[in-house]
């Protein structure tokens, strides 16, 4: 089998960097990135985008009942009449033990499962259905709310003129108000509308241009409450209730 196919080598690193790929293809595929540069590469630029991603969700903290389930479920306590002899480590797993709190795996987990929630579901979630089996070349981008909750979750295709928006939870919008998306340029370009998302459900937006053409320098979008849809030229009237990154998925 050719790994190195462009579309293989995609999905290969793409399922790699996100720790899907498992078993003996993830050791076959380990042995191409000792020996092939562009393997190495390709996992390094989807590790920048889940990186992208998973930053704009803070650190989540699990309650602790739900880590004593996952202590149960994956650590066995030794027998109490068995003792480790003098000197020797106190238990097989107690330096994986150690890693296992609140704080050091809320992020992880945070990360993992945003990427998860991005790369796995964004197809049925946001209307990019995968080629090939590996997604479309296509602008993605996650908002949060003031608490770091994931409210928006908006895509288009590169060369696409529709953005598809997905409320992950509802926005409060006042009575004869509307809720407006920002694009955010680079180096403080001044911001421009975008579109109306809704308070809840989803939404297809029609783009004045290509994905390409308004997103390439936008790293991120931004949601404000107006009075009424935003016309180009126009600059937000009040504070953002929703921020997140913009990013590139190719």
């Amino acid at each position: 089998m050719n790994y190195l196919l462009p579309e293989r080598l995609d999905l290969l690193a793409r399922e790699y960097a996100l720790g899907t790929l498992a078993g003996p293809a993830r050791r076959r595929f380990e042995r191409v990135l000792q020996q092939a540069p562009i393997a190495m590469q390709a996992v390094g630029r989807w590790q920048e985008r889940f990186t992208v991603l998973a930053n704009g969700v803070p650190a989540m903290q699990p309650r602790d009942h739900v880590w004593r389930h996952l202590e149960r479920r994956l650590f066995v306590a030794p027998p109490p009449t068995v003792r480790a002899p003098r000197g020797a480590p106190s238990g097989r797993f107690q330096w994986l033990a150690n890693l296992l709190s609140g704080r050091a795996l809320g992020g992880a987990l945070a990360g993992v499962l945003l990427c998860v929630l991005v790369l796995r579901l964004l197809p049925g979630i946001v209307g990019l259905e995968p080629q090939a089996d590996t997604l479309p070349a296509s602008y993605v981008g996650l908002l949060t709310d003031a608490a770091g909750k994931p409210t928006v979750l908006a895509s288009s295709r590169r060369q696409g003129r529709v953005l598809t928006v997905k409320m992950l939870q509802p926005v409060a919008v006042p009575a004869g108000k509307v809720a407006q998306l920002w694009a955010l340029p680079k180096d403080d370009g001044a911001p421009f509308p975008v579109g109306v998302v809704p308070g809840s459900g989803s939404a297809k937006l029609s783009l004045a241009d290509t994905s390409e053409k308004l997103f390439f320098n936008v790293p991120r979008l931004a949601v404000s409450i107006e009075a009424a849809p935003a016309k180009p030229g126009d600059a937000p009237s009040s504070e953002f209730v929703l921020t997140g990154n913009c990013v590139k998925m190719w």
